[in-house]
């Protein structure tokens, strides 16, 4: 490296002249060659990548994967360089070495795990790629690249060979597994938590084992901080989110529908079928008229057959109290403008038990919000309780005293009365 005159003339008494000359071009050198990389190498990859369908797609993400890449280069550079700097010592050339190839691993390990990424995302969009899923095997290959690229790492800042480092990584790895076992178990737990997308902070989780129901306000490496509807806080310990069932809500929330599963639990002895004077009196319901019409076809149709087939009377069909008004509720739910009417909606009846013959109504409100759900679930059994007796039927409630001694006070009524 040869300089001008007037700078030898002037570096004579200066011992560290000439080094520091070198140190300032080597620095330029590599920025240069940073400046040329990022400016106007990855540019015009950039460009070609744009040709192709694949490099057009950001969550393929091959921009990614060359940018890490490019900057090894620039510590490729300062690597070969740095034996050209004069007067240096060994112990500063061997540690800015050993830094450059600690930063190249760890550029490289970056560029895999962005490339286990791009693999994913192609695999994913292949029609079966649900059958077969291959995450769980790009995870492990890009931990063992990072285990990998830290032990090489650490060999090359202390400037060792990996193999002496591997020699006791054995013991190594038992002491630091019993010492940090827990915060081993939380690190892997954060990882498949985060990687799976099983939990987000905002998420209305449910964790009845903790006591834990409302929305995830933190996430840390050993805990996460739940604060519940009662505005008390839940703490769960990382990996028991792994190890143990929860509920996410987040579908319901991305769905933009919440459901509604409750019974009315009918008096099983006030269901009979309806008389012409019922059929007339329901008739002024609008939403029945269509019903009863098309039910009392199909029940002509049915009785005719059996007299023309010389059956007994007895197995002629008759319209219900219990199904005109499971087909009422059907309808109120359809023109309801609260209900979503594009997810699942029906009225059912259950097994009958002790307590009556439950009727479920399962539809979904088009809102998710708590009061505005509850409101509306409120007002739609308010309304079915109240129009029950219309169709001739009662809702079941066990026997209280006051029943009791309403029943025993009517008794004694009526025994003086005769």
């Amino acid at each position: 490296m040869s300089y001008p005159d007037w700078f030898i003339e002037w570096a004579e008494g200066r011992p560290y002249a000439y080094t520091l000359s070198a140190c300032i071009l080597l620095a330029l050198a590599v920025w240069l060659a940073q400046f040329f990389t990022k400016h106007i190498l990855l540019r015009g990859v950039a460009r070609l990548l744009t040709r192709t369908e694949i490099g057009r797609d950001p969550s393929v993400g091959l921009k990614k994967i060359i940018s890490r890449l490019s900057q090894v280069v620039p510590a490729l550079l300062l690597t070969a360089g740095i034996h050209w700097v004069p007067d240096l010592s060994d112990t500063v050339i061997t540690i800015v070495q050993n830094v450059a190839v600690a930063y190249i691993v760890l550029t490289i390990a970056r560029a895999f795990s962005a490339a286990m990424s791009s693999i994913n995302e192609l695999y994913s969009r292949r029609p079966n790629a649900h059958l077969k899923p291959i995450k769980g095997y790009l995870q492990i290959a890009t931990i063992a690249v990072y285990l990998i690229a830290a032990i090489l790492i650490i060999a090359a800042l202390i400037d060792k060979s990996p193999v002496i480092l591997l020699s006791g990584i054995g013991a190594m790895g038992a002491v630091t597994m019993l010492v940090f076992q827990d915060t081993i178990l939380s690190f892997v737990a954060s990882i498949q938590l985060s990687s799976n997308d099983m939990i987000r902070v905002g998420d209305w989780i449910e964790m009845p084992q903790l006591n834990a129901d409302g929305d995830v306000i933190d996430m840390a490496l050993h805990t996460v901080r739940v604060q519940n509807w009662d505005k008390t806080i839940t703490t769960i310990p990382t990996k028991r989110l792994i190890s143990e069932s929860f509920k996410n809500w987040r579908g319901m929330q991305e769905a933009g529908g919440r459901r509604i599963k409750r019974s009315l639990f009918i008096d099983q002895t006030s269901i009979g079928f309806l008389s012409e004077e019922d059929k007339s009196r329901l008739r002024k319901f609008k939403i029945l008229t269509q019903y009863l019409d098309d039910k009392e076809q199909d029940i002509k149709s049915w009785n005719e057959k059996l007299v023309s087939e010389g059956h007994d009377p007895i197995n002629s069909r008759n319209v219900t109290n219990i199904g005109t008004f499971r087909a009422y509720v059907q309808k109120y739910l359809e023109s309801h403008p609260q209900i979503h009417q594009d997810m699942t909606l029906m009225v059912r009846q259950l097994s009958p038990t002790a307590q009556g013959l439950p009727l479920e109504i399962y539809c979904f409100t088009k809102t998710i919000a708590w009061v505005d759900y509850e409101g509306i679930q409120a007002d739609i059994f308010d309304h079915l309780l109240a129009i029950l007796p219309a169709f001739g039927l009662n809702v079941f409630q066990e026997t209280s005293g006051q029943d009791l001694r309403i029943s025993m006070r009517e008794f004694s009524h009526r025994s003086l009365q005769s």
